[in-house]
């Protein structure tokens, strides 16, 4: 390997992408971007591994393997768990760790969040609330709303969900962002919405619904963050880049 520095980016988000690109035109610098299934974001100029590592344990003997340098845990920020493993594994290995976390969405004037800390309390809200739903959290939580036959749901997810996956009644929109204002507000009123069920991701991609409900007046269900690993956490790629250019110092 000589004097290059092996960097594992665990990815999975535009930022990941991104990060991964720009750290692989350091000089010195090898990239390993891991993603966890099926996605068009890869760097080509990186290195690219596909699938899970088998716990805490898995990936403390990943990160030894292939004699890993740094990590950066560019992940989703609702992707608590590979998050806390990455905490445990670099920890174990004694490799310096940075998380690359986009800030969260803050409520602003003319915003109706009804904020709640799982979809489990979002389903419990909707009742009442609205008829026709617009459900933006992704495939792996429709489960979660299954159980509201009375409600129509308009689901937006990139992938559709698994075979056997209870889901709610309603239309499944299978798209990838970024979504603009204009088309956020025109899905809306398509669909007479009357309500959103949304992660709060961050991110101007998905950002054009949050607007778009606030000039129409209309209620968010803003599922929270998951509580994320201590550690050194960066905001942006540019901030992310400046670390791993430290680290690489003499």
């Amino acid at each position: 390997m000589g004097n290059r520095k092996r960097v594992l980016i665990l990815g999975g988000t535009g930022e990941a992408a991104e990060l991964a690109a720009q750290a692989a035109t350091i000089s010195g610098v090898e990239v390993i971007i891991s993603l966890a299934g099926r996605t068009r974001q890869a760097a080509m100029s990186s290195t690219l591994r596909i699938g899970g590592f088998g716990g805490v344990s898995g990936l403390r003997d990943y990160l030894q393997e292939q004699e890993i340098d740094l990590l950066i845990d560019a992940t989703h920020p609702f992707a608590a768990q590979i998050s806390c493993h990455a905490a445990q594994a670099a920890d174990d290995c004694d490799i310096p760790r940075l998380m690359l976390l986009r800030p969260a969405w803050e409520m602003m004037r003319g915003d109706n969040w009804i904020e709640v800390e799982s979809n489990e309390a979002a389903a419990r809200v909707l009742p009442g609330l609205a008829q026709r739903i617009f459900l933006t959290i992704g495939r792996q939580e429709l489960a979660s709303y299954a159980h509201l036959k009375q409600l129509w749901f308009l689901m937006r997810m990139i992938e559709p969900p698994l075979p056997d996956t209870p889901v709610p009644p309603g239309k499944l929109l299978l798209e990838r962002g970024a979504f603009s204002l204009e088309s956020e507000r025109s899905l809306l009123g398509e669909y007479d919405i009357g309500a959103i069920v949304s992660k709060n991701s961050g991110g101007d991609a998905t950002y054009g619904k949050i607007i778009a409900a606030r000039e129409l007046g209309l209620p968010v269900v803003m599922v929270q963050r998951p509580s994320m690993p201590n550690g050194e956490t960066v905001a942006d790629v540019e901030t992310a880049i400046f670390w791993l250019r430290n680290w690489l110092l003499p």
